[in-house]
């Protein structure tokens, strides 16, 4: 399933909008742009599902790279000081990784 039938083509739009340059990438802006901070639990699950692209239960640092790009392929990576902030704010109990908890909770904080 694709985000496209979670959020509207507008609102990628302007989360992608919100963060072309690089080192401009912030997560909050971004999820209130997508409209995700507005979806409920199940549909964060089923956004997550698609964001763990080796399905490990877990977002990783190198999905978290490409994060974007699950939104538009022509999305671009983000920088590593992106990555590793974004890693940051979302690793609640330190283990290296974004579980799905972890990431309900970042999109709704």
């Amino acid at each position: 399933m694709a985000l496209s039938g979670i959020l509207t083509e507008a609102e990628i739009a302007a989360g992608l909008q919100s963060c072309q340059a690089a080192d401009s990438f912030n997560y909050k802006t971004f999820f209130v742009k997508v409209g995700l901070n507005s979806k409920s639990k199940d549909q964060l699950t089923k956004v997550f599902g698609i964001l763990d692209q080796d399905k490990s239960g877990f977002i990783e640092e190198d999905e978290l790279k490409l994060f974007l790009q699950n939104f538009s392929a022509s999305a671009r990576a983000l920088t590593d000081a992106e990555t590793k902030a974004f890693l940051a704010a979302g690793d609640s109990d330190g283990d290296g990784k974004i579980g799905v908890d972890e990431f309900q909770a970042l999109v709704k904080s």
